[in-house]
């Protein structure tokens, strides 16, 4: 009986400072020392606009604005939950030869080219067809907005030439150097274009 009662003190005590007393205290700190980040950097900026966290992919649909790599997360016809939601964060675990997954990339593709007139001789770039492993990655391809650039300078009567200067001002490299390809975050490429139409 002794064992029981020292095993159920041991959880109690290690709930309490693991999951109530850490995480308190880490938050805590975090928002003394980054009080803007540690909300999650949440930005909105009207009913059209893009909305959300500088970390999280943004569920954005307008044409006068670039978009996000797919989704993994349930879609909103499906469980109830939106694109881009947090708390559905994985990756859907379908290989490449599996049947949904290659008529998914198939059906992506063909919607990216209608949507961004690219031809059928150029290739459309990896991540506008699939999820990242989270799904919900916040950044995309160079390529990717490059390829975009058109459809959103047509939607915003801006010179095409424009947008895609803003695209590379705002491309960042690899991480530290090393890790990953060059990748634009989409969120503040689209307050970049809020801005911009502002300064017209």
């Amino acid at each position: 009986m002794s064992l029981l009662a020292t095993s159920f003190r041991a959880t109690l005590f290690f709930l309490i400072v693991c999951g109530l007393l850490y995480p308190l205290a880490t938050t805590g700190v975090a928002r003394l020392l980054f009080p803007f980040q540690a909300g999650g950097e949440f930005v909105t900026d009207g009913s059209s606009a893009p909305r959300g966290s500088l970390l999280i992919g943004q569920d954005v649909r307008s044409p006068a604005f670039f978009h996000s790599r797919p989704s993994a997360t349930p879609d909103p016809s499906g469980s109830g939950s939106s694109p881009y939601d947090g708390a559905f964060s994985s990756p859907s675990n379908l290989g490449p030869d599996n049947a949904q997954q290659v008529k998914t990339v198939n059906d992506l593709a063909k919607k990216y080219r209608e949507e961004n007139g690219v031809p059928p001789g150029i290739p459309v770039p990896v991540d506008a067809v699939t999820a990242s492993g989270s799904g919900l990655d916040p950044d995309i391809s160079v390529a990717n907005a490059l390829l975009q650039a058109s459809r959103v300078a047509t939607a915003r009567h801006l010179p095409a030439e424009k947008i895609r200067i803003l695209v590379l001002q705002h491309a960042e490299g690899p991480q530290a150097g090393l890790l990953g390809a060059p990748r634009v975050n989409v969120l503040k490429l689209n307050l970049a274009l809020l801005r911009l139409a502002g300064s017209r």
